[in-house]
């Protein structure tokens, strides 16, 4: 356990000096100063810059999809209230990093090598599909307008990890309350139509 602790400590601040010096310009030995160790005992856990890149953005994303997996072929569950899950639950892994890690992920994608890459790519790539299964199940119940749903999904997912720019809990919009906000947007938009969320997530 002790191990585990002190790999997921190392995550965490490489994490965070990687989008405050750029992942190129900060060394294993930053990484270890930032921690209060020798180079050496980062080399234990990671053979290379590399293979830190590669877990912080792999839990991540594993952190995203985990818990909406289900809802991958679910015909059962309403499809507002599948939404509203997927919204929820990527805000608080999203906003669970806020600025230390707002661009990191388009940003270190390309220093990876090919076949970590496509790791990563699948993995969001399933998550865009999980979206889209969603706001296609809306459209056949006549829940959601006839709208492209690549599209569609791209626009929600943007909205969710663009709030890391500006999110702070102390601004006084909780996590719930921006992610009513978010659902209830992504159903009207701008039309000024009365909010269908509480009617039909029930």
């Amino acid at each position: 356990m002790a191990e585990k602790n002190t790999k997921q400590k190392m995550l965490n601040l490489a994490r965070k000096l990687f989008w405050e010096k750029g992942y190129n310009a900060t060394s294993m030995r930053d990484i270890a100063h930032a921690y209060g160790c020798k180079p050496a005992n980062i080399y234990n856990f990671f053979s290379q810059k590399e293979d830190i890149l590669y877990e912080v953005l792999l839990e991540e994303m594993q952190q995203i999809i985990t818990p909406i997996i289900h809802l991958e072929k679910d015909e059962q569950t309403n499809p507002i209230a599948q939404l509203r899950n997927v919204i929820e639950s990527h805000l608080r892994v999203t906003l669970s990093y806020r600025r230390s890690a707002k661009l990191l992920f388009d940003v270190g994608l390309d220093q990876l090598p090919r076949q970590r890459r496509q790791t990563i790519v699948a993995m969001r790539d399933r998550y865009d599909q999980i979206i889209r299964n969603i706001i296609q199940r809306g459209i056949d119940l006549d829940l959601f307008p006839e709208v492209n749903k690549k599209l569609a999904g791209f626009m929600i997912a943007s909205m969710i990890t663009r709030s890391r720019l500006w999110y702070h809990p102390k601004k006084g919009v909780s996590i719930s309350d921006l992610t009513d906000f978010i659902v209830s947007f992504s159903l009207n938009g701008l039309t000024g139509t009365k909010p269908v969320l509480f009617e039909l997530a029930g």
